[in-house]
């Protein structure tokens, strides 16, 4: 004889195994970022100790040199750094923060070419970095007769991180609660007014955020700048957005490539004042997210 089911003790049944299969899960996700911790840990831990003997102030006060890796150091590379991602912020944020207003608060999503931009900001987020590099040698350095400068290097970096700043103050307007505009517009404001004096000061926490991580992807790149023309090796700093340059990326590669094992230790060293300023750069995140952050 069959035995009928009700649909309770169906739902019975399955919550018996539930309980199985989500600590499983939950298993399954600490011990991915238990793995992907000790590899951080263990990678950080190798730097700092390989790079320690270097660590002083040799290493930002001195230029580079191909000879002799004890007096060699790294300051026309952080210097070059610092150029070229002011440039790129100074470029990107502005131009990324204009292009998210029009697209959230002026664009008509029936149009067609609204649509267009759209999808293309979503492509371009995803095109690898070396391509930005092709792109900039052949447009900016070349048909724009930039060269390989200061100014191409900000340029290309800042399309290379302009569609994840696009898309980070996308989601910071679009997190402000409609009822502000609402209310602004109902007391006689502006659109621009309502978008100038409620609309971007309730997005600070979301654009900085993005836009800071933004810059902190364009700062470790090296692919791009290969193709523009970056120098391995100069004993002068940038005096302008028209001289040549190098960054700490590029240093990095150049003395990691040497055979010397001082040189080797040269690029740990450098690698962690890389990583010193990519904290620098997060921890201003985290303070301009936390001091401007608001909850509706």
């Amino acid at each position: 004889m069959a035995v009928l089911t009700t649909p309770r003790s169906n739902v019975e049944l399955a919550s018996k195994g539930r309980p199985v299969k989500e600590t499983a899960f939950r298993l399954a996700l600490l011990a991915s970022l238990a793995i992907a911790l000790i590899f951080l840990v263990a990678l950080l831990a190798y730097v700092f100790i390989e790079g320690s003997p270097r660590l002083d102030s040799r290493l930002w006060s001195n230029m580079p040199s191909i000879r002799d890796p004890e007096i060699a150091g790294a300051q026309s590379a952080i210097t070059g750094t610092l150029w070229v991602i002011s440039l790129t912020a100074l470029f990107t944020i502005p131009t990324g923060i204009a292009a998210a207003i029009y697209l959230e608060e002026y664009a008509n999503t029936s149009k067609w070419y609204n649509r267009v931009i759209e999808l293309n900001i979503q492509n371009l987020a995803a095109i690898p970095s070396i391509v930005y590099g092709i792109l900039g040698l052949g447009i900016i350095a070349r048909t724009f007769g930039l060269g390989f400068s200061v100014i191409t290097a900000s340029l290309t970096l800042g399309l290379l991180v302009l569609p994840i700043v696009i898309i980070a103050a996308r989601e910071a307007i679009r997190s402000v609660p409609p009822s502000i505009r609402e209310g602004s517009l109902a007391l006689g404001a502006t659109q621009w007014q309502t978008i100038s004096r409620q609309v971007l000061p309730a997005s600070i926490p979301g654009i900085a955020t993005g836009s800071i991580l933004a810059l902190s992807r364009a700062i470790g790149e090296a692919a791009p700048l290969l193709m523009l023309g970056a120098v391995s090796f100069i004993r002068f700093n940038p005096d302008g957005v028209f001289a040549s340059y190098t960054v700490l990326p590029i240093q990095i590669f150049n003395w990691i490539a040497q055979s010397r094992e001082g040189f080797h230790i040269l690029a740990s060293a450098a690698i962690v004042i890389l990583l010193a300023i990519l904290l620098l750069m997060n921890s201003v995140a985290i303070w301009l997210r936390n001091r401007y952050q608001r909850r509706w």
